[in-house]
């Protein structure tokens, strides 16, 4: 049987646990990203690297109850719109994990992408819990031991969640690379909760 079978579960990685759910919101998912698209107020963000500024290869929008810091910025928080405000009730009921926020992102076509991170910003706390929902085009997001040369592929589909929890954040990176293929629109809903 495969890693990354098509059953909810919880998957132990060495320091760290994913909960893949590939085909969870399948129902909702077409809804969903229609409203999003035009719902939320999109936004075309800077970012500075090796003393250049450049636009970043994606929209999008940081939305919830207080100001979250990452890539250097401060991004201040738009209001819940129902939407979101629906996707993060159905996301807070299956994690047991209260969200005050969401960062979401909606990737126009196969060149938009997100580099190698790991979201360990201070103001989630020591272990975050990271809940991905993803709608639309199909990506695929990696996953790397930061001290060993473990990967993992996984394939966000249309009505997929993805929850990284544990100590994922302290020991593993992530990306969404860029693609040649045709590839559609997606936007994902990354829920996470920002402590002062």
């Amino acid at each position: 049987m495969s890693l990354w079978s098509s059953e909810p579960e919880w998957l132990s990685l060495p320091q760290g646990r994913l909960l893949w759910c590939p085909t969870l919101f399948r129902d909702e998912a077409d809804s969903w990203f229609g409203r999003l698209e035009t719902e939320v107020p999109w936004q075309q963000h800077r970012l500075r690297l090796f003393g250049k500024i450049h636009d970043e290869p994606r929209l999008s929008c940081w939305m919830g109850e207080l100001p979250y810091r990452y890539s250097g910025q401060l991004r201040q928080p738009v209001p819940w719109t129902p939407t979101v405000q629906a996707i993060r009730e159905r996301v807070i009921d299956i994690c047991r994990q209260e969200f005050n926020g969401v960062l979401l992102n909606l990737y126009r076509h196969g060149r938009d992408s997100m580099g190698w991170h790991a979201d360990d910003e201070p103001e989630l706390g020591q272990n975050p819990v990271i809940a991905s929902v993803s709608l639309g085009a199909t990506r695929r997001f990696l996953l790397r031991h930061r001290h060993s040369d473990q990967r993992r592929v996984l394939e966000l589909g249309h009505g997929s969640l993805l929850v990284m929890a544990g100590e994922m954040q302290h020991h593993w990176q992530h990306a969404l690379p860029k693609t040649t293929s045709a590839t559609g629109r997606r936007i994902n809903l990354t829920f996470r909760t920002v402590i002062h």
